[in-house]
């Protein structure tokens, strides 16, 4: 049987005094170091994410001169290592942004460019129905009354395209003016 200087259930005493118990306001206002690495470590994602964008397009954003040339140098960067650090240091730049507001823009770009990307495939599975299907025509005219002028007469076209053995300008033609319309009913 244990003793009970050594139960681990016991309250340890140092000196004969309670222990120290932390204080409330002081554990709520800091946070823990690991969460302190979290956040770091979301924010050098959220500067990732910023790589791919154009230049024009980062200076739209709200974000310094400082973060933009330094993401201008991480695209150039091909050791591995050399860019893990040029990463950390966007991360640490990205301190001084507002985050939610540069979250926001990127996540309307990507919610944007998803859109254009679903307009474009259903373009092109309508222009395939169109060349495919004579009743195809019939259910495009019914869905978007008012596009006969521009749709119908592209369709004869770019089928005798096809059957000369290659898409033409017809074929492409009939793919903007699809597009046009799917993304102005978007």
């Amino acid at each position: 049987m244990r003793s009970r200087a050594h139960d681990s259930r016991t309250e340890h005493r140092v000196h004969g005094q309670a222990p120290a118990q932390p204080r409330e306001d002081a554990v709520r206002e800091a946070p823990s170091k690991s969460q302190l690495k979290r956040d770091m470590l979301a924010l050098q994602a959220l500067g990732e994410r910023l790589l791919p964008l154009p230049d024009e397009r980062l200076q739209q954003l709200p974000v310094p001169p400082e973060l933009i040339e330094a993401v201008r140098l991480a695209r150039g960067i091909r050791a591995r290592e050399g860019l893990r650090r040029q990463l950390q240091y966007v991360g640490r730049l990205m301190r001084e942004v507002d985050a939610q507001a540069l979250r926001a823009a990127l996540d309307d770009e990507t919610r944007e460019q998803r859109l254009a990307t679903a307009v474009m495939h259903e373009a092109e599975r309508w222009r395939e129905r169109l060349l495919a299907d004579d009743r195809a025509l019939a259910d495009w005219l019914e869905r978007h009354p008012g596009t006969r002028d521009g749709v119908g007469p592209l369709v004869p076209r770019a089928r005798r395209e096809l059957a000369a053995g290659a898409p033409g300008r017809a074929y492409r033609e009939l793919y903007r003016a699809l597009r046009e319309r799917l993304a102005e009913r978007a």
